[in-house]
């Protein structure tokens, strides 16, 4: 159960130590060229998990780490992580965007793996101390912000196949421009899957983006940015696309993918979306999606719209989407539902409307 935000925070000023950098690297960053999780912050914090509780938790100068070749998540896989990102309101006041959602999925996936839970003391009340001392690295420019990078990983040294004992977690922060700039090619796949009913395909594993990575490399090689997941059954209801959720705008309807099969993420951004959404007047379905339907509606001239939403990504228009011999073909000039989302989106994440819903997470107060 969540407590209230003051005590959290109380909780991590006295059980997280803070050591400052004594030279900031602040100046050397051009944050009018940020490329996405290249450069990293002034700091970082690092916790372990000993068997029994969390201890020896700093905040410290980003640097490297000293691990043991026979450390268990080199191994073994179990690795986790979440992706989060902070603004700035007009008044200059950084805000973490929706972390709890974060902090809930991080312990899905931690229960999934076999691993130990974080405490909210550490994960939210770590972000918060984290942000507050470096909030000058937020940056400001339209399409940026201040992506956050939460991760777990096994500690024990040990070779042998068991769930871990010893864990280490740890957060870095990154400031980033767009992760895409422009519209996306899509390429659906069937012949690689990435996740089956009963697997982990729902949590936020390090392997689940592992096992992405030769099959992206061939679409890459023939053109495509990205590819849009299908079930491993049929081989034609969609799941994921890339690293995000997808959705397809068919008339007055949007349609994602349901999450009842275990094999989808349930991604931060596409709740938000889904709510920003039906505030605009459009139904929205959680339902199975054939690559077929989506064909059909295209030959119709219904599809109107497929876009992907995740945090790295926000939203990322799709202007080509192939599978076998079919080919898609978008003009994304003329999406306006989900230039309205980002419009809708970005207003809330910089405080420039209001967030009725309580998303944004005011650091330092």
């Amino acid at each position: 159960m969540m407590v209230d935000k003051s005590t959290v925070k109380e909780e991590a000023l006295k059980r997280i130590k803070i050591t400052k950098t004594a030279h900031s690297r602040l100046g050397e960053v051009d944050f009018n060229n940020l490329a996405f999780g290249k450069t990293y912050t002034d700091h970082m914090l690092v916790a372990d998990f000993d068997g029994k509780e969390w201890k020896n938790a700093e905040i410290l100068p980003f640097q490297n780490l000293s691990v043991s070749p026979s450390n268990a998540a080199w191994h073994y896989g179990q690795a986790i992580f979440e992706g989060i990102k902070a603004y700035k309101d007009p008044q200059g006041n950084p805000m973490i965007f929706r972390p709890y959602d974060n902090y809930k999925r991080l312990n899905l996936s931690a229960e999934r793996m076999g691993m130990v839970e974080v405490p909210e003391w550490l994960f939210v009340g770590g972000l918060d101390l984290m942000i507050d001392l470096d909030r000058d690295w937020i940056p400001t420019n339209e399409g940026s912000s201040l992506y956050l990078r939460p991760f777990m990983i096994a500690a024990d040294e040990y070779i042998g196949v068991r769930p871990s004992e010893t864990y280490k977690f740890m957060i870095i922060n990154s400031p980033s421009g767009p992760y895409f700039n422009q519209p996306i090619k899509l390429l659906v796949q069937d012949k690689f899957v990435r996740a089956f009913p009963g697997g982990v395909g729902f949590a936020k594993a390090a392997g689940n983006y592992g096992g992405t990575m030769y099959p992206t490399m061939q679409a890459k090689k023939q053109g495509y940015d990205q590819i849009l997941w299908v079930d491993g059954f049929e081989h034609k209801y969609l799941q994921e696309c890339g690293t995000m959720n997808v959705f397809a705008i068919i008339g007055n309807t949007a349609i994602t993918p349901d999450l009842s099969q275990g094999t989808i993420l349930e991604g931060v951004t596409r709740s938000s979306v889904m709510e920003v959404l039906k505030d605009m007047g459009l139904t929205v379905e959680e339902r199975p999606i054939s690559i077929d339907e989506i064909a059909a509606a295209y030959k119709a001239g219904t599809l109107r719209e497929v876009f992907g939403t995740g945090t790295a990504a926000s939203v990322a228009y799709v202007e080509e989407l192939d599978y076998k011999d079919l080919q898609i073909r978008m003009d994304s000039t003329k999406y306006e539902i989900g230039a309205e989302v980002i419009r809708r989106l970005d207003a809330i994440r910089t405080g420039r409307a209001a967030d009725t819903r309580h998303w944004n997470y005011l650091v330092g107060r």
